[in-house]
Parts: C-alpha cells; structure tokens; sequence
C-alpha cells in the first residue's frame, strides 16, 4: 500500500540532509589529528554515552530475539560505515565523499527486491546502470591509493552505502514492533562497547589527546560528528523509516551531496567536470530508481 507524504517527512528529509551533509567535513576535520580507525572508534563510542539515557530505560521493552537484531543493525548502519567513511576520506575530498553517498538509495532498493520482495520498476535498472557509471567516473577521479588510476577508497564508501541500505530494509521489514527511538539509542548501547574497547585498547588515541597539537580541537569535531551526524540523526533517521518506506528514507542523500560540495568549497576542495559529471549521473540514477 502506498503511503502519502506530508509535511513532517519532508522536513525531516531536509533536517537530515543538512546534519549528514556536514558530517563529512567533519570527519575530515578529525583526521588532521586522528588516524581513520580512531575516528571511527571515538565516533561511534561518544555516540553510544549521548544516546545512552534514552537507551538503558528501554531494555526492558526488548523481547526475545530484539537484541541481535538491534546489534545487527548498530553494526550495519553505524560502526562499520563510520570506520569506512574515516579510511575513505583520507584519500578522497569530503565533497566527493558525500557525492558517493548518493549510492545509498539504489542498494536499498536492491538489496529490498533480493531479499525483502520489494519490486523493480523497468526503469529502475537504467538508474542502477548510470549511478554505477557515476560512481566508477568519480573512482577514476584520483590517483591517490590507485591501480591502473582507479582509486579504490572510493569502494570504501561504495560498500557503506551497501550496508545502509541492507540496515534501512533491516529496520523497516525485521524490527517493525520496535519504537524508532528504540533502535537508534539501544543499537548504538550494543555496538559502542566494541568501540570503546577498541579505542582505548587498541590505538594511540588517548596519547594524541594528550600530546598532539590541535587534538582537542579535533575531538571537540568528532564529538560534534557524533551527536549531530549519529546520534540525534539516527534518531530522526529511524523515525522517518517508520513514517515511511526504506527508499524514500534513502533519498535523503539527494540533497547531502550539495550541502558537502559546499562545505568542501568553503575549505578549499577543488572539484573538477569529472566529479561534477559522476554526481549527475549519479543522482540521475537515483531519482530513476525511485520515479513514480
């Protein structure tokens, strides 16, 4: 049954677009210090202390067998994307970054007919064809990391977005009972501890935060990055998911890609025709899998 949509999932679409749309001029920020695994962990982990009171009062909600599908979810949404997106942009400008993350909305709707029986349109797999075309275009934009010219960190962010769209079919089709505020703050209560372990355990975190210059500068953009671009907009992401459907969630990386292209202006990125090129057809792509 089709939905229709009102005002509030507009608004929310456009909220998010600004909030994940900044999120990668913030990780570059944080990588000036920090290395990428790091970025990830503090990320993640500062997420999981925001959401954490509005988590611990809902355990007592969870029934039997919600546990590993909120785990599942923190791990596909949430920690691997934000390690991936970190490694990505040490190799790719952030503006190219979030022009990548368009890719979001033709593996939710992929992996929706593989797996979930949503159905294609025919002309759905012309718009696979072009936003692949734009993805390998924008591939070929650097040399940085490259083999034969190709860079392969921009396949970092490419498999992000396979994750968020197999997370977007997962909470929409397997966790339907559960609140949206539920899954956002009890998935990243399940995941964090990973991070923090990792993070304090395994990295030379705590010793750049004590002893690298601009470090807190750094920190106080992941922690920014965390709030904003995970925790508050994993709350009103789940809840748009419920309001809706997994691909007109996913369409709110139409509008992400420009609020990031003018971020990474503003801080002095370069775009050439090339990237510009491998963004239309990208979203050309997009907007054909998702046309009415």
């Amino acid at each position: 049954m089709k939905k229709n949509i009102g005002a509030t999932p507009i608004f929310l679409l456009i909220f998010l677009s600004l909030i994940w749309g900044t999120s990668f001029i913030l990780i570059k920020q944080g990588l000036k210090v920090f290395a990428p695994d790091e970025v990830g962990a503090l990320r993640v982990t500062a997420a999981m202390i925001f959401l954490m009171p509005l988590a611990l009062p809902r355990l007592k909600d969870l029934k039997a067998g919600d546990g590993w599908k909120l785990f599942l979810s923190g791990l596909m949404g949430i920690f691997f994307p934000a390690f991936l997106f970190a490694s990505a942009q040490t190799r790719l400008d952030s503006s190219v970054a979030g022009i990548l993350n368009t890719l979001s909305p033709l593996w939710t709707m992929i992996l929706g007919a593989l797996f979930f029986q949503q159905r294609f349109k025919n002309y759905a797999i012309v718009g696979i064809i072009l936003s692949f075309g734009g993805a390998v275009l924008l591939a070929l934009s650097r040399s940085g990391g490259s083999i034969n010219g190709i860079n392969l960190y921009a396949f970092l962010i490419v498999g992000a977005c396979l994750l968020y769209g197999a997370n977007l079919n997962w909470v929409k089709f397997k966790i339907p009972a559960l609140s949206s505020i539920t899954i956002a703050s009890v998935s990243v209560l399940f995941i964090g501890p990973l991070a923090a372990i990792y993070l304090f355990g395994f990295t030379d975190f705590v010793n750049k935060l004590q002893m690298a210059p601009g470090a807190w500068q750094a920190f106080g953009f992941i922690c920014l990055l965390a709030f904003m671009g995970t925790a508050l907009a994993n709350l009103v992401f789940n809840k748009l998911v419920k309001m809706t459907t997994p691909l007109y969630a996913s369409t709110v990386t139409y509008i992400m890609p420009i609020v990031a292209v003018m971020w990474g202006v503003v801080d002095g990125e370069v775009l050439t025709l090339w990237h510009l090129a491998g963004m239309m057809l990208i979203i050309s792509g997009v907007y054909l899998a998702n046309k009415k």
